[in-house]
């Protein structure tokens, strides 16, 4: 019965509001007034990304339709990537080398910070955080400078943020998602992480 409800007619509607969902998330106005997150275009992406990474890997977590509902969110979220090039003039003939760099910089991503959230590279997402969405540090390999830039960057309070947010995904069912409605953590709530040692999440 369940699995009836994710059909042709009803699966678009229910992607644009998942879609719709995590767009929300992303455009909460904490990240961007006290996080720190730049509010650019470029910052904007990642929290997309970042939001988008995680609802897309619980779905592939869970049993059919979840698998496929993470595919069709994942064009839903590529879709809105071309149509925003294309409201701040990017040109038709450039729109899809910047979708492919998108593309490039959204699955980097992706693996970047779901790959710190498994085994033994936990400690690492600060540091993904603090490259990709604060522009800290030169290279994938070496280290973000100290701990009170980090915690001064926003990078390590967003840590928290994604892990708070990481265990509700992971108490999410198929039903919830089949409802339209993701997980969500105000990004207010979480505690500001004063500067110092220890502060890596």
């Amino acid at each position: 019965m369940i699995f009836g409800l994710f059909t042709r007619k009803t699966s678009q509607s229910l992607i644009d509001a998942l879609h719709g969902e995590i767009m929300a998330q992303a455009r909460q106005t904490a990240f961007y007034s006290e996080y720190g997150v730049p509010d650019t275009l470029e910052g904007r992406f990642e929290m997309v990304a970042l939001h988008g990474a995680l609802a897309v890997r619980r779905l592939t977590q869970l049993p059919q339709p979840g698998p496929d509902m993470a595919q069709e969110l994942m064009d839903a979220i590529f879709r809105h990537f071309d149509v925003a090039l294309r409201e701040i003039g990017v040109g038709d003939l450039t729109v899809p080398k910047r979708m492919k760099t998108l593309a490039a910089g959204f699955l980097g991503r992706a693996r970047s910070y779901l790959a710190t959230l498994d085994g033994p590279g936990r400690e690492n997402l600060t540091q993904a955080l603090a490259r990709n969405v604060f522009g800290l540090g030169e290279s994938e390999n070496k280290p973000v400078t100290s701990p009170e830039e980090l915690a001064q960057s926003g990078a390590v309070r967003l840590a928290v943020y994604v892990r708070t947010l990481e265990a509700a995904y992971g108490s999410a069912n198929l039903r919830e998602f089949l409802a339209g409605k993701v997980p969500a953590v105000d990004p207010a709530a979480i505690a500001v992480v004063p500067a110092g040692p220890g502060v890596t999440a």
